[in-house]
């Protein structure tokens, strides 16, 4: 018998999909932005999963992790007094 119920990955799997497809719906300057979202949801799902059990949950954290590691490099560039500039 397989599983009855969808893993951790596979929930984000399907968060991250849902995303994609609502990253078209946005203007088109925005979808950029949207796609990036997306992908960013599945960045950390692998390591997320152990101790979280909700794929919304996981996509979250990881999409969060993932901006502030950005925060923190634009926050160092600035202090060292190079050009932060986002990709």
């Amino acid at each position: 018998m397989g599983r009855s119920f969808e893993s951790i990955r596979m929930g984000v799997r399907e968060v991250s999909a849902r995303w994609l497809k609502a990253s078209k719906a946005l203007k088109k300057e925005d979808q950029i932005y949207g796609l990036k979202v997306a992908e960013l949801a599945r960045k950390h799902s692998s390591e997320a999963f152990y101790a979280l059990d909700d794929p919304l949950e996981v996509a979250v954290f990881s999409v969060l992790v993932e901006i502030v590691k950005d925060m923190d490099k634009a926050h160092s560039e600035n202090e060292s007094g190079e050009l932060a500039i986002s990709e």
